[in-house]
């Protein structure tokens, strides 16, 4: 499994650090728990897509591309991310933002992520609910090309196969932290969307043989449609790095119990883990992912399912920009 012979440019802080999470895991009685911080990444407040932008933008460089165009939901953290990896490598970035809550709020509209999507130069175009994205997307590039321009298009989330060798090299730089700090890890958890992260992730669990099962916490698909999403990509992410055949079906497991009210809706229990990971590790979690994977963490913590003497490590996946984007979920006005 070699990575260096897949062009990549440094945009991420990298290693993240790893820490235990003392006062969460003395709260909750259970496992110990630590943090992976992939929201310290860097590029423009942090997250999980810069890992995947790495080896996105240097393809797109390769192919000398001018402009890069992504899709992503109206607080979309990739979209923010790409925008702004453009950005520090002097390329026009076009991004095509889906509505999937139908929130009319100013601040969800304009704040957040859309503001430093602005503030970092992208063109920005509105779609509504339920349509083609990718296919939106290559309808604009063509459009583009026709005019002369080199666009390169990244799918929703940086989840190709190019993409998740950002999570691959993820692995490779965690395992060298646990040997670093003598962490035999039980179970790693995580929030998953759109499949890249996970993907990646477990790609390199299995190519590494490193024997530790992973969970991804869905935020938007049911159980079994996500499961399949994310071993197509690990089948095709394998391949690409020269290991086919490395991840089984029974690697990929997620967990969709915690949607909620559906993408981009905190339920109570996200907003109960945004609350808690703020007050007891003064870590904050965005309501459309991480949280969402916090509050699948806490509520199995509870349920026994990971048990007292385990290690747990919870990847961040970053997106704290999005909370000012949701200030109508939180009664600021009678606690302030």
């Amino acid at each position: 499994m070699n990575l260096a012979k897949f062009p990549r440019v440094h945009l991420a802080h990298l290693p993240t650090p790893l820490e235990p999470l003392l006062r969460l895991s003395e709260m909750l009685g259970g496992p110990e728990i630590w943090i992976k911080r992939d929201d310290c990444t860097g590029l423009s407040t942090g997250g999980n897509k810069t890992r995947k932008l790495e080896f996105l933008m240097a393809e797109a460089q390769a192919q000398g591309a001018d402009i890069v165009l992504t899709v992503g939901a109206t607080q979309s953290n990739h979209a923010r991310q790409t925008a702004a990896a453009a950005a520090k490598l002097g390329m026009d970035c076009h991004i095509l933002l889906e509505d999937r809550t139908g929130f009319n709020h100013e601040n969800y509209r304009y704040n957040g992520n859309v503001l430093l999507d602005v503030l970092h130069g992208a063109s920005i175009e509105h779609r509504g609910p339920d349509l083609d994205m990718h296919a939106e997307m290559e309808t604009v590039a063509e459009t583009m090309r026709a005019s002369g321009r080199n666009a390169y298009t990244i799918p929703g989330g940086g989840s190709n196969p190019t993409g998740a060798l950002g999570y691959v090299n993820c692995v490779l730089e965690m395992m060298g932290q646990f040997v670093d700090m003598g962490l035999d890890v039980d179970h790693i958890v995580h929030a998953t969307g759109s499949s890249g992260t996970q993907a990646g992730l477990i790609t390199g669990l299995c190519a590494m043989n490193a024997g530790i099962p992973l969970l991804g916490i869905g935020v938007r698909a049911p159980q079994e449609k996500q499961e399949e999403n994310v071993f197509n990509l690990a089948v095709k992410t394998a391949e690409k790095l020269g290991c086919p055949g490395v991840v089984k079906r029974a690697d990929v497991v997620a967990n969709c119990d915690y949607v909620g009210p559906g993408y981009g809706f905190p339920g109570e229990d996200t907003l109960e883990a945004i609350d808690i990971f703020a007050r007891t590790e003064a870590i904050l979690l965005d309501p459309v992912y991480s949280a969402k994977g916090a509050a699948g963490l806490i509520d199995l913590i509870r349920k026994g399912h990971f048990k007292a003497g385990e290690k747990i490590v919870f990847l961040h996946t970053g997106g704290a920009i999005g909370l000012t984007a949701y200030t109508h979920d939180f009664d600021v006005a009678a606690r302030a």
